[in-house]
């Protein structure tokens, strides 16, 4: 018998079924206009998935060059 597979939900949408305002930001730029358009409202969800493809690189290398430089 075969697993379960959910993959990433869209976490926004889920938040609109509950009839709040749900918003799924696809870049950078767009989480900077989300956060903009939601800072001073109330019932707002942001999902915001991340790749966390380049953590091996970020923490096992980057991050052990720059403590180096300190």
């Amino acid at each position: 018998m075969g697993g379960l597979t959910i993959g990433n939900p869209d976490f926004g949408k889920h938040t609109e079924a509950d009839r709040a305002h749900g918003h799924r930001t696809t870049s950078a730029a767009d989480l900077d206009r989300l956060l903009a358009h939601t800072s001073t409202a109330t019932g707002h969800l942001i999902d915001c998935p991340v790749d966390y493809s380049d953590n091996d690189r970020t923490l096992n290398k980057e991050i052990h060059e720059l403590n180096a430089k300190l």
